[in-house]
């Protein structure tokens, strides 16, 4: 069984549009999650949302950026569980924008994930990515 999310979404849009998407608190807060996201290396960030105990999740994920290429790559860890003292997941989210056919192809791919015993969080995961990445599309295109 595989131990990563890998999607790719082609948009009709610049790179530049679709990296304000990633990177700007804001707009990153009406397709995945409150946060104090901050498009700076070394910065230490949280998305929040409600828990889901049934998920072992208490609602927090701490980030960290680890690298970022302005309009091409952005990448950060992804940690959370049911507690800040009890991590049950150590993963590292990756964006790839990739200017292509008078648009952007981009693809995320969210891996690291070793206990892949809790595949229904996986699996909510896998399909949460993929619709966040349409509710982008939808944003720049309507």
């Amino acid at each position: 069984m595989t131990n990563s999310i890998n999607h790719t979404l082609f948009f009709p849009n610049p790179p530049a549009a679709v990296w304000e998407y990633l990177t700007n608190s804001e707009l990153m807060e009406l397709w995945l999650m409150k946060n104090d996201f901050q498009p700076v290396v070394g910065h230490d960030f949280q998305f929040r949302t409600n828990p889901l105990p049934q998920f072992d999740f208490d609602g927090i994920v701490y980030c960290k950026v680890l690298e970022m290429v302005p309009n091409k790559k952005l990448v950060y860890s992804w940690k959370g569980g049911p507690s800040k003292d009890r991590m049950t997941m150590d993963s590292i989210v990756e964006w790839t924008l990739t200017e292509k056919n008078d648009g952007t192809e981009l693809q995320l791919v969210h891996n690291g994930f070793q206990n892949i015993d809790k595949l229904p969080i996986y699996n909510a995961m896998n399909e949460g990515w993929r619709q966040n990445m349409q509710k982008i599309h939808k944003f720049l295109n309507t």
